[in-house]
């Protein structure tokens, strides 16, 4: 990537970085918790879920103690509740192998429940402000644009290593991805306010990202969907239990108690529900 790019875009996206409550955070734990419920989750329903998380669970060791019920409960409304088990998880691994202290190392980080390459190393800039690089869809979307080619995961991770400026990985990460949600978007790019476009090597071809990994794709419809079928139990869960007899209505699925059924047997085995006699309720 052109140096030149490097300087467009930190001077553009420095003033420009979204107020968002975790960035005021060097807490490794409120950065992992921030970027757990961020993943395929709009930022404006994640700020006051984080914070009235941060208000119950403020460490590792005060969520490894609650019940699992009661973190489904705070999160119901996110969507994907097994990210909200794995941090659950997380948290009591912290707290047995690491003294209640989110590790500081990147082998350590992703040894935890649901924390893949993005967030370990999303914990370390953010956190630490260690000079490492992290790609999220955003990020990858902008490498592969800016550099008109089509990127492997490890190709997206080594272009951001190589581009890293050293000395500035928290402000430059955090512009990054903030320049692919706001400019360099999935669908209908800025181009025509774009800070880099004259150093940009895609021009009028065929978008780079649509095949490149790591690059977000087209969800599967979410209406009549299975997860949202899941979802609708899980919001009632999270009030009130439900008889197995009942589930099929609670999911919306009037009727189609063999796709209930199925669906239900797979947020037992996801550890999300528990089933006790005839009644089903969260863990």
């Amino acid at each position: 990537m052109n140096p030149q790019v490097i300087d467009a875009l930190l001077d553009w996206g420095v003033p420009r970085l979204r107020d968002l409550p975790w960035r005021a955070s060097r807490d490794r734990w409120s950065v992992l918790v921030s970027e757990v419920m961020a993943q395929q989750t709009q930022v404006s329903r994640v700020i006051p879920k984080y914070e009235a998380f941060m208000r119950e669970y403020p460490t590792p060791a005060a969520c490894a103690s609650a019940a699992l019920s009661d973190l489904l409960k705070l999160w119901s409304g996110l969507g994907y509740p097994r990210r909200c088990k794995n941090l659950h998880d997380a948290a009591r691994r912290i707290v047995e192998e690491h003294q209640g202290v989110v590790p500081g190392e990147l082998e350590s980080l992703l040894s935890l429940p649901g924390v893949g390459p993005y967030t370990a190393r999303a914990v370390l800039a953010f956190a630490d402000a260690r000079d490492v690089a992290v790609v999220d869809t955003n990020v990858a979307r902008v490498l592969s644009r800016a550099t008109n080619r089509s990127l492997a995961a490890r190709e997206s991770q080594s272009v951001a290593d190589s581009v890293l400026p050293i000395g500035r990985a928290w402000e430059w990460n955090q512009l990054l991805m903030d320049f692919g949600a706001q400019v360099c978007t999935a669908r209908l790019p800025r181009c025509n306010v774009c800070p880099i476009e004259e150093h940009c090597a895609w021009n009028d071809g065929p978008d780079p990202a649509r095949s490149s990994a790591l690059t977000s794709k087209p969800q599967a419809r979410f209406d009549g969907s299975d997860r949202q079928a899941r979802g609708r139990l899980m919001k009632v869960l999270a009030e009130r239990g439900v008889r197995r007899r009942d589930v099929s209505g609670s999911m919306g699925l009037q009727g189609d108690s063999q796709r209930a059924t199925r669906l239900l047997e797979s947020l037992v085995r996801d550890g999300l529900v528990v089933i006790d006699g005839e009644w089903c309720r969260l863990p």
